[in-house]
């Protein structure tokens, strides 16, 4: 069986928008399900249509929204009217799982949570991201969520102010809890014929992906500081230097045997016998002084001699690069979606009997409400008239 047919059959309604619940539906798509997107019609669908940097045109859709819709169909409706919501009752009646990313009650009140849906399919799962849980109605913005969550506290240089990571992390992190949920819930289905309730918050979702860093603090209560993109625990681990061409090099030494092959790369084998310097406890106490040393080794070396004698010598290391050169990667290749005039990159990159999933033929990042008409009139089984009315009221686009 190829990966693309795992969920071949799988019907799932995307109730989400921006990134945590969105990327959870792409991941349905490129293992094979059909995922129908639900955007309002008021406001002009997912909010990230607009999201667009300075360079970009007058394209339909953000490369922003592009990065996580790519296989959806999308259906613009108008959920304040009764038949607006009638629709939706029909396609979760037939689905396997609908995705939301509503503030804690807004569900309620558009009557698109679980209770209500589930009182027309028992078997549903139902996967809901939210900010700060389902009885907190703050809204989550991964921003925020940075900032109270100690991740910001932790970015930064160590006399540097506090700074928020350059991607949303917060909401990758919590689309892949909510991944996780979802998939127990359907083992459970398989099982037992039931449905379920999955929830996840972007805060805990945040704070359980502190690990070491919250351990530091939970085990010896020590609290955690900025220190740039050094590691608390280890050095010289997360500390970068300057090759004699002037690339930045990054170490990630985990043990006092990789330390010693370093140092006799480096051709600083009195660095290894120094007491100052012998162990990791003692490394991480001195990290200054030895930064120092090492820089003055690599300062000798360019960045292709110093990877060269990494390789040679088995040094976790590596040269610090954009993004234009992440992409010449084959590693990076592989796991590029194209199509006609868009590149995008995969969710599912897990291989299976050394493949990834078929993702041929999927489809671009819906306009919007670009299969309105045929999910109306394919899906559900309604006429040409009822479409033209539904049109007419301004409940579909």
């Amino acid at each position: 069986m190829q990966n693309k047919e795992m969920f071949t059959g799988l019907k799932v309604v995307e109730l989400a928008s921006v990134l945590a619940g969105p990327s959870v539906g792409q991941f349905f798509t490129e293992l094979g399900a059909e995922v129908i997107k639900v955007e309002n019609l008021k406001t002009g669908g997912d909010i990230t249509r607009t999201w667009k940097g300075k360079q970009e045109g007058d394209e339909a859709a953000s490369a922003y929204f592009t990065s996580v819709n790519w296989g959806k169909k999308s259906l613009a409706i108008d959920l304040s009217k009764k038949e607006g919501r009638d629709i939706v009752y029909q396609l979760a009646a037939a689905a396997d799982i609908v995705i939301a990313s509503y503030k804690p009650g807004d569900a309620e009140k558009l009557g698109v949570d679980y209770a209500t849906l589930a009182q027309q399919n028992p078997s549903l799962v139902y996967g809901q991201v939210t900010g700060y849980g389902p009885d907190n109605e703050r809204v989550g913005y991964d921003a925020v969520i940075q900032a109270e969550s100690g991740f910001m506290d932790l970015n930064g240089e160590p006399d540097g102010a506090p700074l928020k990571m350059p991607v949303a992390l917060i909401d990758v992190l919590a689309g892949h809890h909510l991944k996780e949920g979802i998939l127990l819930a359907l083992i459970k289905k398989e099982r037992t014929g039931e449905g379920g309730f999955v929830e996840v918050s972007l805060i805990q979702a945040a704070i359980t992906s502190l690990t070491n860093q919250a351990t530091n603090w939970l085990v010896s209560h020590q609290l955690p500081a900025r220190q740039g993109s050094a590691h608390p625990n280890i050095a010289p681990y997360g500390d970068t230097y300057l090759s004699k061409d002037h690339k930045r090099v990054l170490l990630a030494i985990g043990s006092d045997r990789q330390f010693i092959d370093l140092c006799q790369m480096l051709e600083l084998n009195h660095l290894a016998s120094n007491p100052t310097f012998a162990t990791n406890p003692m490394r991480v106490k001195n990290r200054e002084a030895l930064n120092i040393e090492l820089q003055i080794g690599i300062s000798k070396l360019s960045a292709t001699d110093f990877m060269s004698g990494s390789k040679t010598f088995k040094i976790p290391a590596g040269i610090i690069q954009n993004i234009k050169e992440v992409f010449e990667m084959g590693e990076a290749k592989e796991i590029l979606i194209q199509g006609e005039n868009l590149t995008g990159i995969r969710n599912v990159i897990s291989n299976s009997n050394g493949k990834l999933p078929d993702i041929t033929g999927i489809f671009l990042p819906p306009q919007f409400g670009q299969h309105s008409e045929e999910i109306l009139r394919d899906t559900l089984q309604f006429s040409a008239e009822q479409i033209d009315t539904l049109r007419h009221n301004k409940v579909i686009n």
